[in-house]
């Protein structure tokens, strides 16, 4: 099962070649289901074509040498180590938006002028709760933004219930200001598909 045919140098060269190749096309794969699941049509099929060749690659050394046995390893292996890391980067980018609801017994208006001083769109509701009158205050945010918003309602409001979806789509939206290379303020606004121009 150790083919050692062509030396050690070369069986250690290609394990290590295909546990990158493979770490490189599975991190590729999990942006892509992202890329998919945001529905960027272009960008997709682009990483669809780099994965699947790294991924022919790799199975070629596989199959090219079957008794290898440390090429199974760097296989698995590189599958393995590839998922943790589209996760990690995935997680890093953080695209997307995000909308957060927040339902509060307490007066909202503190945490709803704190959310507004930061730039983000706020919707307020009265509403009835099972245990009397509640505040419910909706807003849609950059998945970025996420720390951010969970904070200020932690101070503000630190008994409140809030649950965060994910969203695909928005018509248009107010978000805080970004900073350009320049140190100015980046005025981007959302399309109707929800990506900045």
């Amino acid at each position: 099962m150790w083919d050692v045919s062509h030396g050690w140098g070369t069986l250690v060269v290609t394990t290590l070649l295909i546990f990158l190749a493979r770490i490189c096309d599975v991190t590729l794969g999990t942006l892509r289901i992202v890329f998919i699941s945001r529905g960027e049509k272009n960008i997709a099929p682009v990483f669809a074509f780099v994965e699947m060749m790294i991924w022919l690659f790799a199975i070629r050394q596989i199959f090219s040498n079957l008794t290898s046995l440390p090429y199974y390893f760097a296989y698995a292996g590189g599958f393995a180590s590839g998922v943790f890391v589209g996760l990690t980067v995935e997680e890093k980018i953080a695209m997307g938006l995000r909308m957060i609801r927040i339902i509060t017994r307490k007066d909202a208006g503190e945490l709803v002028a704190a959310l507004r001083a930061r730039d983000f769109g706020v919707t307020s509701v009265a509403a009835e709760g099972n245990s009397g009158p509640v505040n419910i205050v909706y807003s849609v945010i950059k998945r970025s933004d996420v720390p951010q918003c969970i904070e200020l309602v932690k101070t503000f409001n630190p008994n409140a219930f809030y649950s965060i979806e994910d969203i695909r789509f928005v018509s248009e939206g107010i978000f805080p200001a970004r900073r350009a290379f320049n140190g100015r303020p980046d005025m981007k606004r959302l399309r109707a598909t929800g990506k900045t121009k």
